[in-house]
């Protein structure tokens, strides 16, 4: 017979545990051992006995289904199928359901209350009131004297000790507590609105088995929860504990530690971001001074160039620039005229009948005024005057 492969000889186991219906649909009782939750969400972990040991997986879709996770040593009963996974080539047990082993009744009320109580809507998101950023007041409802109400004072004091805390006193465990559990919520809300405002109200109690949990699965505690005027955060039990009062709270904290941390702001946290303010104010602040100093700056510059006395010193450098102007162009208008009147006198002077007359000439004039120009001009016998340069003289023409 030929040799066949590792993945052929996979493939037909597979197909071996594929094709048995009863390796396909079965339950498994056994311890957990090994509970390990991936950061992808799936849970790995082992169910054993005295006699062997199985691995077993649940996916994170199925897990987060789950009301109620167990923890390492609780006896299960596990619902799923098996399989191979072929990389380690072993088998294992996929898990889709877990449940107490010996509490499957139990966890059969807790599912039926669970799914009358989501028809009813008590579980909206809707519905959910959002818990204040500073209370001032908060109050507890819880056993007094449990280590749950002590983790909750210190968490309180840590992080937030100026908020008043009051306490509504009840059982958390037995037959009576969810009746008390359901008054004390009802009390808090009455001194809410008659004595003084509460502003989160926390119902918590520390972790235990399912039997322990169990008032806080109760139709009583839930339709309470509900009917609260108050933001209620439940800190019930451990983070894999869910309870009926988990999901009808306005916030599921999954210890009651978690839900003090979960009502209030962290005072370390608010001074750092106390301190940022500021040192952001004091920044914003310089800047807006550097700009006012500088706007003041560009003002009274503005000023200074508008300033009456600035305007009339400007306006009276404009008048001493314009009568320096004005004494420089009558000064060189008066040269021009002076220029002008030496040239005319000049003319004149080259013109003045004197000068020639000087040189020897005469003006000869008819006693009328009028100058004779040749012989034609003056007739026989009439006197005429003769202008010399030494004087004027009359003579008498003859011819």
């Amino acid at each position: 017979m030929d040799p066949i492969t590792v993945t052929n000889l996979t493939t037909h186991i597979i197909t071996l545990f594929e094709g048995d219906a009863t390796l396909r649909d079965l339950w498994v009782s056994g311890e957990i051992s090994n509970w390990k939750r991936a950061a992808s969400g799936h849970v790995y972990f082992r169910l054993k006995d005295a006699g062997a040991t199985v691995n077993a997986v649940m996916w994170k879709g199925a897990a987060q289904a789950q009301s109620w996770l167990p923890r390492e040593g609780d006896q299960v009963i596990a619902h799923g199928y098996i399989g191979v996974y072929p990389e380690s080539g072993a088998y294992q047990l996929y898990v889709n359901i877990l449940r107490a082993a010996g509490r499957g009744q139990l966890y059969a009320q807790f599912e039926a209350l669970k799914t009358r109580l989501q028809a009813a809507g008590l579980f909206d998101i809707g519905r959910k009131k959002p818990l204040p950023v500073s209370p001032a007041r908060i109050g507890i409802v819880t056993s007094p004297d449990a280590a749950a109400l002590r983790d909750i004072l210190r968490v309180l004091s840590a992080r937030w000790p100026a908020v008043d805390v009051i306490v509504f006193p009840t059982l958390v465990q037995g037959s009576e507590a969810p009746a008390q559990i359901a008054n004390a919520v009802a009390a808090a809300n009455r001194y809410h609105g008659t004595v003084a405002p509460i502003d989160t109200l926390i119902v918590a109690r520390g972790g235990g088995s399912i039997e322990d949990l169990w008032a806080f699965n109760d139709e009583r505690v839930a339709y309470a929860i509900a009917a609260s005027d108050l933001p209620i955060v439940s800190g019930v039990g451990h983070e894999t504990d869910f309870t009926i009062a988990d999901f009808v709270a306005d916030l599921r904290a999954p210890t009651p530690s978690a839900a003090a941390v979960a009502a209030t702001p962290d005072r370390a946290e608010l001074i750092g971001q106390l301190e940022a303010v500021q040192r952001s104010m004091v920044q914003r602040a310089a800047i807006r001074l550097q700009q006012e100093r500088r706007r003041l700056t560009q003002t009274d510059a503005r000023l200074r160039r508008v300033h009456p006395r600035r305007q009339l010193d400007t306006q009276v450098q404009r008048l001493d620039d314009r009568a320096r102007r004005l004494h420089s162009a009558m000064r060189r208008r008066l040269e021009r005229l002076d220029d002008r009147q030496v040239a005319a006198s000049q003319r004149l002077e080259s013109l003045n009948p004197l000068r020639v007359l000087k040189r020897g000439y005469s003006i000869i004039q008819r006693m009328d005024g009028v100058v004779v120009m040749g012989p034609d001009g003056a007739t026989r016998g009439e006197t005429l005057h003769v202008r010399a340069a030494a004087g004027v003289y009359t003579v008498q023409k003859i011819s």
